[in-house]
């Protein structure tokens, strides 16, 4: 169910239809059915088959989101991952949406409508919500509320334009320790995701010079506590804790390692990153604040 998860930094502002966004979702209206007399009427939602509840969004049918995206032309495109790419378009009543276009593969139907109605009831205020889907034929295409200030990547490596990338918001220490305790993933994607708070790189940046394109290849040998300072994101300056830095890459490197049966599990994870919450630049987590299970978890290592 790797192409139906997302996470997202929201908030109100509103940043109208522009192409700066990998991973920013719109919400679609609970129901379309104005399509004019010249258009087909809005599509039957599809009940899954077997033990799986029926699907709580609602079906988009594919003409609308052809005609609003251009035919999913590439003026629309705002995203693109390893198995899909993201499209902006305003619906009809003016809701402002974007739309996840899935590769075409061989996934059988009532797979992935199963995995649809899964999703559909998934409620968590990190996770944007999927409002809609289009079954049409071959197309698959998943519709997710909008978060106006775009994702993690976009906050951290500024967000796609005609002109490039644009710098977003520089994170703070504390925002960053907030989202890496908020995070939720497989524990090596986690040491991923705590490695580009720590450095502000990307997983894979291929601008770079040979040697340093892999996040985790160039800053494995980093993560020590003597060497850390060299791979912390420039744009803190000096406003971070050196030990509590020092204990993110360290929690990072373990979360990385190659043989599976190394890491950490999650719940030892957030008990050494709980004392990160309570540092401030300049400081390194005081021992009242640590509680016991994170005193446990410094003695085993982390």
């Amino acid at each position: 169910m790797g192409c139906f998860s997302c996470c997202c930094v929201a908030d109100d502002d509103d940043i109208g239809r522009r192409k700066k966004h990998d991973d920013a979702y719109v919400p679609i209206p609970a129901q379309v059915d104005n399509f004019g007399p010249s258009r087909p009427p809005a599509p039957t939602p599809v009940v899954p088959t077997g033990r799986a509840q029926p699907i709580a969004v609602p079906a988009i049918h594919l003409e609308e989101l052809k005609e609003i995206t251009k035919n999913f032309s590439s003026d629309a495109l705002i995203g693109e991952g390893s198995y899909a790419r993201v499209y902006f378009g305003v619906l009809k009543d003016g809701t402002k949406s974007a739309l996840k276009k899935l590769d075409s593969s061989k996934q059988p139907d009532q797979e992935f409508l199963v995995q649809v109605s899964a999703v559909s009831r998934l409620k968590h205020e990190n996770v944007v919500q999927l409002v809609g889907y289009c079954a049409e034929g071959s197309t698959r295409v998943l519709a997710y509320e909008y978060a106006t200030r775009g994702s993690l990547h976009d906050i951290l490596h500024g967000k796609k334009g005609v002109k490039g990338a644009q710098p977003g918001p520089v994170l703070s220490w504390m925002q960053r320790a907030k989202i890496a305790l908020s995070t939720k993933s497989d524990v090596y994607s986690f040491g991923v995701v705590l490695l580009e708070l720590l450095t502000g790189r990307k997983p894979v940046d291929h601008t770079l010079p040979r040697g340093q394109q892999s996040l985790v290849t160039w800053a494995t040998p980093r993560l020590s506590e003597d060497k850390v300072r060299q791979c912390v994101d420039p744009r803190l300056g000096d406003e971070y804790p050196p030990k509590a830095v020092a204990k993110m890459a360290a929690v990072a490197a373990l979360c990385v390692q190659y043989e599976g049966e190394f890491r950490p599990n999650m719940s030892i994870v957030v008990k050494a990153l709980n004392p990160l919450l309570h540092s401030r630049p300049g400081n390194r987590p005081s021992a009242s604040s640590a509680s016991p299970a994170a005193a446990a978890a410094e003695r085993s290592g982390l």
